[in-house]
């Protein structure tokens, strides 16, 4: 999860999920299992779902190209 800009909020939380290969999950699926595991403000207002997430060449998450995904 990132911190992404929230017009009514200033920033707010967005999940960014990789399925694995013969899975599936749903948006709302991650949020209900969300609203029974975590507290409202940690809780994301978006899902988003990638094929692979971004890695610097030492496998770091780049969390700045997540931002530029739509």
């Amino acid at each position: 999860m990132i911190g992404v800009p929230d017009a009514e909020w200033g920033e707010s939380l967005k999940a960014f999920l990789v399925v694995r290969e013969g899975m599936a999950v749903t948006a709302e699926e991650i949020a209900a299992h969300c609203r029974g595991a975590l507290a409202d403000f940690k809780r994301p207002r978006q899902v988003a779902f990638v094929a692979e997430l971004p890695r610097n060449p030492t496998g770091k998450v780049l969390k700045r190209a997540l931002r530029e995904t739509p």
